[in-house]
């Protein structure tokens, strides 16, 4: 019997497109009975049917005409003037990258209403969407990372040696990154990263760095680990290039390198996941320096979940619903307030 996944898109996010694209790629690569959610900018929910889904519907704003749904306790409700009914769900993909996908909006919400979800949990969120607390749990976990400046909007900035790259503290994709050669770009660079946080990142720039990415989940205590992916090389792999990258649906070739290193990447995913991550299919992308891993970024939600990366993304994916994490039940008793209140009575 097919799983039924109810995939929640689109969000309040600078990435609310990539969320799209990656919400069509998941009808080619998931074995299963998909039921699509599209939340607007408005932060409406609306009921996309499958024959529905493209990229002009949203474009166009024709998406409005479809079900407009709310959440509540049964899940997601479509409402009419005669009939009440409940979109079939076994579990929850949260597909919607960065924004209310990754900074614990989406997560505090189905957690509040105990329904199961994939996608990471609201600690989670609060460590991978920001650069600043991702590189204090990389450090907590003896994971390098680059060497970095932190500074809020309205700071006097310096850099001493150049080549750098200025990047917003809570985004990802690309989005607001710019690579600085000398300080007469700095102060564009600046402005550019300011008009999508307030407070910023600035690292060095390693040209020809080494990089390699690895996506897995952890289902019944054991990892499920990807493919070692070594992404296409440029200097910068700038939003347009990843927005594309991202619709890809074949499995990528594993990248050509020792066994010592391949361990040691997937080492340094599995301290990353640690427990921190249950119920979550995430992708961390590394950097090689000298045979030394630096983690570059935490992907909680990545670009069309990195399905490219598994031998067999959709029967993992499908695993990994069946283990998630559980809410503890707390019983509310007032014990306590019954106690006072018979004391008083004495």
């Amino acid at each position: 019997m097919n799983r039924k996944i109810v995939i929640v898109f689109g969000g309040v996010s600078f990435e609310h497109e990539i969320s799209i694209v990656s919400a069509i790629a998941m009808k080619e690569v998931l074995q299963a009975e998909l039921h699509y959610v599209f939340l607007d900018g408005a932060r409406n929910f609306y009921y996309i049917p499958n024959e529905r889904l493209n990229a002009k519907l949203f474009s166009s704003g024709k998406y409005k005409k479809c079900d407009k749904l709310t959440l509540g306790k049964e899940g997601f409700i479509k409402k009419s003037v005669f009939s009440t009914s409940v979109i079939p769900c076994d579990v929850i993909l949260n597909l919607i990258h960065s924004g209310d996908g990754e900074d614990g909006t989406l997560s505090a919400m189905f957690d509040f209403y105990s329904l199961p979800y994939i996608g990471p949990r609201k600690e989670a969120c609060a460590i991978s969407i920001n650069k600043f607390l991702t590189k204090g749990y990389a450090s907590s976990l003896n994971i390098k990372t680059m060497n970095y400046q932190y500074y809020n909007k309205g700071e006097i900035v310096r850099v001493k040696e150049y080549p750098v790259i200025v990047k917003p503290v809570r985004l990802g994709s690309s989005i607001g990154v710019s690579i600085v050669k000398e300080e007469a770009d700095l102060l564009y660079a600046l402005d550019v990263a300011y008009e999508y946080d307030n407070a910023i990142i600035i690292e060095p720039f390693v040209s020809n760095i080494e990089e390699y990415n690895v996506a897995g989940c952890k289902i019944e205590g054991e990892f499920v680990l990807s493919l070692v992916e070594e992404p296409q090389k440029s200097e910068f792999l700038d939003f347009e290039k990843k927005y594309l990258d991202f619709s890809r649906t074949s499995t990528v070739q594993e990248a050509n390198i020792s066994s010592e290193l391949k361990n040691a990447l997937k080492d340094a995913f599995k301290k990353i996941y640690n427990t921190l991550f249950d119920g979550s299919m995430i992708r961390c992308d590394f950097f090689v320096i000298n045979n030394v891993v630096y983690l570059n970024e935490i992907n909680p939600i990545p670009g069309s979940m990195s399905n490219y990366l598994y031998e067999d993304f959709s029967s993992t994916l499908v695993s990994l619903s069946y283990d998630l994490p559980k809410i503890q039940n707390i019983t509310i008793s007032y014990d306590y307030v019954n106690k006072i209140q018979s004391a008083k009575g004495k």
